[in-house]
C-alpha cells in the first residue's frame, strides 16, 4: 500500500494553523499580519525559541510542546505588565514529522492560545535538517510608558514571587527516577511532571504587576540566577529568606526525603513564575489582587544596597550561588 503524500506548505498552513488565526492574521493568506495597537498603548515584544533535547525531550506530547512554546513567551509579557495581543510562530519540522503529530500540536497550540488570550497572527513553516525547533514572537500591550523593566529595583523594595518555585526542575529530574522519588505518591509525581511539561504563565497578574511592581522578570532560568540578573542590572543586591520561598506540597515532600534538593529548587529552571521588586506600601494590595486572580503571592526577601550576588539565608547559614542562571553558551 502506498503512503499518502504529505500536504504542501500552503495546505499544511491552511489545515492546521489558519483556523487558529485572529483577525490581524488575515486568515494566514498573506505574507504579513496587520495589527493596530489600541490608542494610548505601547507594544511590548518578546521572542523565545525552544529546541528538542534542550527545552523539551523527544517523546514529549506535541500538545505540551505547543503549550510550552507559547507559555514561555506569555510569561515574559506578564512580567512586563503587558496584556497579550497575539503571536507569530516559526516552526522547523524534522524529516520524520507526521500529520498526526502536527494535528495534536495544533490542537494544543489552539488550546493554549485561548487559555492565555494570545491568538495566532502569522508565522512560517520550514523543513529542518536537525532537531524540531520552534520560535514564538509574542506581542503585548501596556498603557504608554507603563512597561515594568527589570532594571529599576531599589533598596528597601520587597521581593515577591508568584506561585511555587522548583516544581518544574523536580519534574524534569523525576525522569531519571532519583532516590527521593520513592517517597512521593503517584499524585505528587504527576503534579511535578505536569509543572515541567505545562508552564503556567501568570498573565492574570499583568495589570497588577504594572500597577505595583517597580522591577519585574519571569523566573525561567532559576530563582537564584534570575534574581542575581535583575539585581545586577538594577545596581543593587538582595537578601532572601529561603524558608519563605514558596514550595508546593509535592516539593516539600521531596525536600523531606532529600534536604539537599533545596539547592536544586533555588537554582533550577522552568518555573515561569513572576519575580518582582515592590515598594513596601504596595505589597498588601498587590497580594490581595493576586489572591483575587487565584494566584498565590509570597514575599521572600528585600532589595539591599550593594553589588554582590544575592544572599540566601537558610537558618543560621548564608550562601551566595555562583552558578548563575542557565546560559546556552
Amino acid at each position: 500500500m502506498t503512503s499518502r503524500p504529505r500536504p504542501s506548505e500552503d495546505a499544511l498552513i491552511a489545515r492546521f494553523f489558519a483556523p487558529l488565526a485572529a483577525d490581524g492574521g488575515l486568515g494566514l493568506k498573506d505574507d504579513a499580519a496587520c495589527l493596530t495597537p489600541r490608542s494610548g498603548h505601547d507594544l511590548v515584544l518578546t521572542v523565545d525559541a525552544i529546541v528538542e533535547t534542550v527545552h523539551f525531550l523527544p517523546g514529549d506530547p506535541p500538545g505540551s510542546v505547543a503549550r510550552k512554546a507559547l507559555g514561555v513567551n506569555v510569561s515574559d509579557l506578564a512580567a512586563k505588565g503587558a496584556d497579550p495581543v497575539g503571536f507569530l510562530l516559526s516552526l522547523a519540522l524534522p524529516s520524520d514529522w507526521s500529520e498526526d503529530w502536527l494535528a495534536a500540536f495544533a490542537t494544543g497550540l489552539g488550546d493554549a492560545a485561548r487559555d492565555f488570550g494570545c491568538p495566532l497572527l502569522g508565522g512560517d513553516t520550514v523543513k529542518a535538517k536537525g532537531a524540531l525547533t520552534l520560535s514564538v514572537t509574542a506581542l503585548g500591550e501596556v498603557p504608554v510608558g507603563k512597561m515594568v523593566p527589570r532594571t529599576a529595583a531599589r533598596p528597601g523594595d520587597v521581593l515577591c514571587v508568584s506561585g511555587t518555585i522548583g516544581d518544574a526542575a523536580l519534574g524534569l529530574d523525576l525522569r531519571q527516577e532519583p532516590a527521593w522519588s520513592v517517597d512521593l505518591s503517584e499524585e505528587e509525581k504527576n503534579f511535578l511532571a505536569d509543572r515541567y511539561l505545562h508552564p503556567r504563565p501568570r498573565h492574570q497578574l499583568a495589570r497588577s504587576v504594572r500597577a505595583h511592581a517597580r522591577a519585574s522578570m519571569d523566573v525561567s532560568d532559576g530563582l537564584a540566577g534570575d534574581l542575581a540578573k535583575m539585581m545586577r542590572v538594577s545596581g543593587v543586591s538582595a537578601v532572601v529568606d529561603v524558608d519563605r520561598v514558596p514550595l508546593s506540597t509535592p516539593a516539600l515532600a521531596a525536600v523531606r526525603s532529600d534536604p539537599d534538593l533545596l539547592d536544586r529548587i533555588v537554582t533550577g529552571g522552568d518555573d515561569y513564575e513572576i519575580l518582582c521588586a515592590v515598594p513596601e506600601k504596595e505589597v498588601d494590595i498587590f497580594r490581595e489582587e493576586a489572591n483575587r486572580c487565584g494566584v498565590m503571592l509570597s514575599t521572600i526577601g528585600r532589595v539591599v544596597p550593594g553589588n554582590d550576588a544575592p544572599v540566601f539565608r537558610m537558618g543560621n547559614l548564608e550562601r551566595r550561588y555562583d552558578v548563575g542562571s542557565f546560559s546556552h553558551f
